[in-house]
């Protein structure tokens, strides 16, 4: 029998916030209040991540300039990762640099060949405050990569060059979704 309610049951589907938009683009806030808000806004990313069909969602991706994310999310041994960390840091990133193809909800539809170690460990707390340290292997530690970005003002997109950065410029550029900033 399940102990604990499925994260994301008592949130709300918010509007993603997509490339281009300032919130996307700088560094977040600190969390300093862990209380109900904190928690509601947990449960709202979980909720919007899984209504998006995503593996990760950072709070800035809802307009929330904070650090917080939420994952759900296998690792290369189809082992499933289930959680959140609120003022994430990456601690480590190393093992073999693979690139292969990743996206991202605030830039729909689109894909490139991105670069990520293989390993990654980010430390932050709960929602609760509880120190939390989670390792990530294969791409695990690819989603830990891009979500602590995320909280930085970077997207995938910042870490392309040449030809794959123009390819997924101009695919930005043609989207239905594209801003205008």
């Amino acid at each position: 029998m399940r102990q604990s309610p499925i994260p994301g049951a008592r949130g709300r589907v918010r509007p993603l916030t997509l490339h281009g938009a300032p919130v996307l683009h700088a560094p977040c806030a600190e969390v300093t209040d862990f209380g109900p808000g904190l928690a509601r806004l947990v449960e709202d990313l979980f909720a919007t991540m899984y209504a998006a069909r995503g593996v990760g969602l950072a709070a800035n991706q809802i307009g929330e300039p904070l650090r917080v994310f939420v994952y759900d999310c296998p690792d290369d041994e189809d082992v499933r990762h289930l959680g959140h960390v609120v003022n994430p840091r990456l601690v480590e990133a190393d093992g073999v640099v693979i690139r292969g193809p990743e996206g991202c909800l605030s830039l729909p539809g689109l894909e490139a060949g991105t670069q990520r170690y293989d390993h990654a460990v980010v430390e932050g707390f709960t929602m609760t405050g509880d120190p939390v340290t989670i390792h990530g292997t294969g791409f695990f530690a690819r989603c830990l990569q891009h979500e602590c970005d995320h909280l930085e003002g970077r997207v995938y997109a910042d870490h392309l060059t040449g030809w794959r950065h123009r390819r997924l410029m101009r695919q930005v550029a043609r989207s239905s979704w594209r801003r205008d900033v």
